[in-house]
């Protein structure tokens, strides 16, 4: 007897290309499993035009909420979400199962034909409101992005990917900050115009990562195989960094875990309000102690912001 799963997503076009790739997944490994794709409007898609520090608990549940309460009522029995969308979890939902991490970094995008030339240029290209400015609603993206260019005009942007990128290409912002992730996915690796790494800005934290979220006490065996316990490692220390620091969508605060030599190291940031000074550190130590090192960092983070 074939046993059906319904999955859970948003009807976004990186939503859905994403939950494809879980499914791909199980499909590939049970093929006596039949899957289907409930999608449905989360609150952040039917209020496009709402800052995500407005939207309750800090932005999480902006994009998730919706999808939580459809698997709480056992209206579909997985959910895919980006990892870095979700906020604490409900005991009775917990994360299954979190696949293979895709690129965690962030990117610049400009418009089509422009080379980039460095931030300074951007930062000539829209001076004291002349020109479009650089579209960036996260706070975590702008006090980064201020680090590095402080003259560059910042403005708040909103919508899916397709829909960003139709601004940017009408002329409505100079350049877009997106996550290299969410482009690949949707095949558009060729808007990339610069990818940066964790010395100019820290990614958010689980960014890059999918997570399934399922149901309390029933069985995921199925997801297996998908499974990447390492990349589920990662995670545990860049979300335990961020609940250390009370941070969310709302507050900059990222954090950046890598395994290497059986050691983890964490390298994170931390700000007081999108226009205060960027705080960095790094720790590394055994991967068992993970969750202590992130508070530890945390901690000397929260120290210094504060002083």
């Amino acid at each position: 007897m074939r046993r059906e799963i319904r999955v859970g997503s948003r009807e976004s076009a990186l939503a859905v290309a994403q939950a494809k790739i879980v499914m791909e997944g199980i499909a590939r490994f049970h093929p006596e499993i039949s899957l289907s794709l409930i999608t449905m409007k989360s609150q952040g898609d039917l209020l496009p035009d709402l800052p995500l520090g407005e939207a309750e608990n800090s932005g999480k549940a902006l994009f998730t909420g919706t999808l939580e309460a459809a698997l709480a009522r056992s209206e579909v029995d997985i959910c895919v979400h980006s990892l870095k969308d979700m906020g604490d979890l409900s005991p009775e939902l917990p994360i299954a199962a979190m696949p293979r991490r895709g690129n965690p970094f962030d990117a610049l995008v400009l418009p089509q034909g422009e080379e980039f030339r460095g931030l300074a240029a951007l930062e000539g290209a829209a001076p004291e409101g002349n020109g479009p400015a650089l579209g960036c609603s996260s706070p975590r993206r702008r006090v980064q992005l201020r680090s590095m260019a402080p003259l560059l005009r910042l403005a708040p942007v909103r919508g899916n990917v397709p829909t960003r990128l139709s601004k940017l290409d009408r002329g409505l912002y100079g350049a877009l900050t997106l996550a290299v992730a969410g482009l690949e996915r949707l095949g558009l690796e060729g808007r990339i115009s610069h990818i940066f790494k964790t010395g100019e800005m820290i990614p958010a934290a689980g960014q890059g990562i999918l997570a399934i979220q399922g149901r309390r006490g029933e069985d995921y065996g199925f997801l297996e195989e998908i499974r990447h316990p390492p990349t589920e490692v990662e995670a545990s220390a860049e979300r335990a960094f961020i609940r250390a620091t009370g941070g969310g969508c709302a507050f900059p605060a990222a954090a950046f875990a890598r395994i290497s030599g059986g050691e983890i190291c964490l390298e994170a940031m931390l700000a007081g309000d999108p226009d205060s000074p960027v705080c960095r550190d790094k720790i590394k130590g055994p991967l068992e102690r993970r969750l202590a090192l992130a508070e530890e960092l945390a901690r000397r983070l929260i120290q210094r912001v504060q002083n």
